[in-house]
């Protein structure tokens, strides 16, 4: 395999991480199971799994595990920094349990996986969202990550900026 196919196949595995993650964070919000539970089940029946006639993608497991555990260690500092963003008179636990999930991965990626430049995980949260939603919320997913990602990463925007300018 070329360096490029296993690069696309890295990003491949990593966007079915986040979906998964996403679907795990929910899963949790809505049953109230236990995190080390839910990464399990995903890990032994869903990651990279066949389930009612849909085969799904491969994911990196390790890249899972982080995103969830993360967000869950990190939740009393995400979840401020998400409502802050929001508009007014909204919290976000009047948001969709899904787009909470989006949201909630979306800036833990941004505030501790440095290695992914945050137009990435911007771009790969919004894909998610449009795979739930066919209304405003992809917009609300992608101007709330940019706000953080711009507070959180200002040199990655700045460096941006001076190239397209």
């Amino acid at each position: 395999m070329t360096a490029r196919g296993k690069s696309a196949k890295r990003a491949s595995a990593r966007s079915a991480a986040r979906l998964a993650a996403v679907q795990a964070l929910y899963q949790m919000d809505m049953t109230g199971i236990d995190l080390n539970e839910v990464i399990a089940e995903f890990e032994a029946h869903r990651l990279g799994q066949e389930i009612e006639g849909c085969q799904y993608c491969d994911a990196e497991a390790g890249f899972f595990r982080d995103l969830v555990q993360g967000v869950v260690r990190e939740q009393l500092k995400i979840d401020p920094l998400i409502d802050k963003q929001l508009a007014e008179g909204w919290r976000l636990t009047r948001v969709d349990s899904i787009l909470r999930a989006i949201l909630r991965a979306g800036a833990f990626e941004i505030l501790a996986r440095d290695d992914v430049p945050a137009r990435v995980v911007i771009s790969e949260y919004v894909d998610i969202a449009h795979a739930f939603f066919a209304e405003d919320e992809p917009k609300v997913v992608n101007g709330i990550l940019d706000r953080i990602g711009h507070k959180a990463r200002p040199r990655e925007f700045l460096a941006e900026e001076r190239r397209d300018g």
